[in-house]
């Protein structure tokens, strides 16, 4: 989400009537890449860029098949095969072990539909939307390099042929290019989820909350700080948040929106506060629950809830961390921020959060092979 708000920030600072771009997206990985499909990167014809396609090794190359597609304001796909250090066809030994290709498309500030615009209009709404990008088309099929398809949750209106892979990818989130071979001809296309990131709210304003804040923040999380303490909500203190709130811990949730991408952390230092908002959250939907301190602490909130009359089942009190964070050996508050944001990241994308010497798989799940063309009783109809 971060990438695409600077694209954006960048590329409205742009003049075009001094100067052109073009946008280049990782469409397909095998084996191994810095980078995985749906990075992307903003160049200009003066030799600047936003964003990346790698580690740095393929920029520079990028740049120059970038001017390339600004002359002819036609988008090309790009090979680049890193598997091999001594043989690689632009001249840099990378050793990456991986295939990498790159849509890169001209871009038209005159055109709203230009693929930087569709992407300011997932950031104005921030929804999850599956996105497909056609990479190649044969001309009778009516298709052509840089069209799209978008599939929201409220819209799912794409053409029959490609809906079931779109909505494949946008359960799943695991991106794929695909062959579709249609009665007058064949089309490749690229299909992303993109997501507008994780939600953090936290509750309590104390001074360790800001390096979680400005931590949070830049890897591009929304953040929303509140407290019931209007003297702990300085903007000063807290100038990154997206949102500062004050409100009462009786009614604090009601002023919240609560999605399947929100992390709600408990930070205020203050038992019966964190007690009330916890007992608040336990009954709403948010899928991750975070508390500072130690475990007996949870233990004797949960001892009060039922003194109270309120009983909450096993699964609604396994959505609480407590206490929160993954085992750094953090002390410092900067340290323990790191430690947060780890273990909320680590819930999101399902991962263990372990060394990654010790993954016997690939560090990244890696993409389903569909690019061999489907036989020809598979053909659909792209009218359908």
């Amino acid at each position: 989400m971060k990438e695409i708000t600077r694209i954006l920030e960048v590329y409205e600072q742009v003049d075009f009537t001094e100067r052109k771009a073009a946008l280049a997206t990782v469409v397909w990985v095998e084996g191994s890449s810095y980078r995985r499909p749906g990075a992307r990167m903003l160049i200009t014809d003066d030799g600047r860029w936003e964003g990346a396609i790698s580690g740095g090794c393929l920029e520079g190359d990028a740049l120059r098949k970038a001017r390339q597609v600004m002359r002819d304001r036609s988008p090309i796909v790009v090979t680049y095969d890193t598997m091999d250090d001594g043989a690689n066809s632009f001249g840099v030994g990378l050793g990456c072990n991986g295939i990498i290709d790159v849509l890169i498309e001209p871009i038209d500030p005159a055109d709203g539909q230009n693929p930087v615009e569709v992407l300011r209009e997932f950031v104005q709404k921030r929804d999850v939307r599956a996105l497909a990008t056609v990479l190649k088309a044969d001309a009778s099929t009516s298709l052509a390099p840089g069209m799209r398809f978008m599939m929201t949750e409220q819209d799912t209106q794409v053409p029959a042929w490609l809906q079931p892979a779109m909505q494949d990818v946008f359960e799943t989130g695991k991106p794929m290019t695909k062959p579709f071979l249609m009665e007058s001809g064949t089309v490749e296309v690229f299909i992303e989820r993109i997501d507008p990131g994780i939600e953090l709210i936290i509750f309590g304003a104390g001074y360790d909350v800001v390096p979680v804040a400005k931590l949070a923040r830049e890897l591009g999380w929304q953040v929303t700080v509140t407290d019931d303490c209007v003297a702990h909500l300085s903007p000063k203190r807290f100038p990154v948040a997206t949102c500062v709130l004050f409100a009462d811990r009786a009614a604090v949730i009601d002023q919240l929106t609560i999605t399947e991408r929100t992390a709600a952390v408990l930070m205020s230092h203050n038992f019966n506060y964190d007690r009330s908002v916890l007992e608040a959250l336990l009954t709403t939907d948010v899928p991750y629950i975070g508390m500072l301190g130690p475990r007996k602490r949870f233990d004797k909130m949960q001892v009060e809830f039922e003194k109270s009359g309120h009983f909450f089942v096993e699964n609604e009190l396994n959505r609480v961390h407590a206490p929160i964070g993954l085992d750094l050996g953090a002390e410092t508050p900067d340290e323990i921020a790191l430690s947060i944001i780890a273990e909320v990241k680590t819930f999101f994308t399902k991962r263990s959060g372990g060394f990654l010497k010790d993954k016997s798989g690939p560090i990244h799940d890696r993409l389903v092979n569909q690019r061999s063309a489907y036989p020809a009783s598979d053909a659909v109809d792209t009218d359908a």
